[in-house]
């Protein structure tokens, strides 16, 4: 690996570095971004502030206005983005949305990438990706799946439950994980448009994140019918396609949320050095300089890991154990910088006169979703055991 960042890359970084720092991060206080997220009003205005200086939805195929970064320019650039929650908001690299474009651009036909994939990879509409059930069925167990698409002549008709499906409000439409047969592996990916009445949203899930677009909803699909055109990619070939979407899925939240655990570490640090106890600045005192050099070491580390674990997609490698190793790693790392920094802070990082707590409730959610840090560890285990794991 070469770790020095090619001119145009550097450039990209630094460019996306500064419109966060001046164009986004004063949107922090917005009245806009509540409890189940920034509101679609402020995102379509954030998107333009993106579009006014290039940088919209740079990571996109080149026919869709992007640049067509690699998974190692996405890793500099998402990070950046990063630098502020609604970073990756604003310049269209957030989930659902840019695992849902990858997903697209890798499976779907010229006619779905012309219905779905163009008007999302420009920011015209957003997307979600309803996979997750209540018990019992399918969570961190994707074999538990038991929403079912039934034949009906040319096409489908699905029915189930979903929960905790990411911007499901007011998305344009979704990519919905059905079992289509009786084999633990036989599942398909259907697309809809939305909204529908067969596919009702019962209720947002009061969570404790909000960086998400739409919150996190409970859904249920009643005799929903999709067409034959609609089913993306094979009948039966759901599980496969799910881990094209997850593995870099996987990796871009690693990416993204390095830049928000830079952000709370850079927010302890001005603290410390101008905070004053017992004579002297606070981060003179050893148990907090320990802190920070801890907090530099786990940010130093988590960006190695995404960079390895960005080449090997780059190389064309599935990186399964790497996707999980780095989601592990940088999950349980960033939340120990934005943990440690909120203890820097005391008393100030308790309250919203900052912007780390908001950071370190987002981050918390992260050790869960995308699979908790437990199964990609059994899962790691039982690769190493079976002498099938490989880096």
């Amino acid at each position: 690996m070469d770790f020095n960042l090619p001119t145009k890359l550097a450039e990209l970084k630094d460019k996306v570095d500064q419109f966060i720092r001046d164009d986004i991060i004063p949107y922090e206080t917005d009245a806009r971004w509540g409890a189940h997220g920034p509101s679609d009003e402020l995102r379509r205005e954030l998107n333009a502030k993106a579009d006014a200086v290039g940088l919209l939805a740079v990571h996109v195929p080149e026919e869709y206005g992007g640049q067509n970064l690699s998974h190692f320019e996405k890793a500099v650039v998402f990070e950046a983005a990063g630098y502020s929650v609604l970073g990756p908001i604003a310049i269209h690299c957030h989930a659902p949305d840019e695992g849902n474009i990858h997903l697209l651009n890798e499976v779907g036909t010229p006619a779905q990438k012309e219905r779905f994939l163009k008007p999302l990879a420009c920011g015209d509409v957003r997307s979600c990706f309803a996979m997750t059930e209540p018990a019992p069925g399918a969570g961190a167990d994707p074999g538990l799946l038991s929403t079912r698409a039934t034949p009906d002549g040319n096409g489908w008709v699905i029915n189930g439950r979903k929960w905790l499906i990411t911007g499901a409000d007011g998305a344009a439409f979704t990519i919905i994980m059905a079992r289509t047969g009786d084999g633990p592996g036989d599942a398909t990916m259907f697309l809809k448009e939305l909204p529908h009445e067969a596919f009702r949203i019962e209720r947002n899930l009061d969570t404790m994140d909000s960086a998400f677009l739409g919150g996190h909803a409970e859904l249920s699909i009643n005799d929903l019918k999709v067409s034959g055109e609609d089913v993306l990619g094979e009948v039966g070939k759901g599980f496969r396609y799910a881990q094209v979407r997850l593995a870099p899925a996987r990796l871009t939240h690693c990416m993204r949320w390095l830049g928000a655990a830079r952000r709370a570490h850079d927010i302890a640090t001005e603290y410390a050095r101008t905070r004053q106890a017992f004579g002297k600045p606070i981060g003179e005192h050893q148990g907090v300089s320990f802190m920070l050099a801890d907090n530099e070491m786990d940010i130093h580390t988590s960006r190695l890991v995404i960079w390895r674990c960005a080449t090997s997609l780059d190389q064309g490698q599935r990186a399964s154990s790497e996707s999980s190793m780095a989601k592990v790693i940088c999950s349980e790392a960033i939340f120990r910088v934005v943990d440690r920094s909120m203890q820097i802070l005391g008393g100030l990082g308790l309250s919203r006169d900052t912007v780390v707590e908001r950071i370190f409730r987002d981050v918390r959610a992260f050790r869960i979703y995308d699979g908790p840090s437990e199964v990609h560890r059994w899962a790691l285990g039982r690769r190493i055991v079976e002498g099938k794991f490989r880096v």
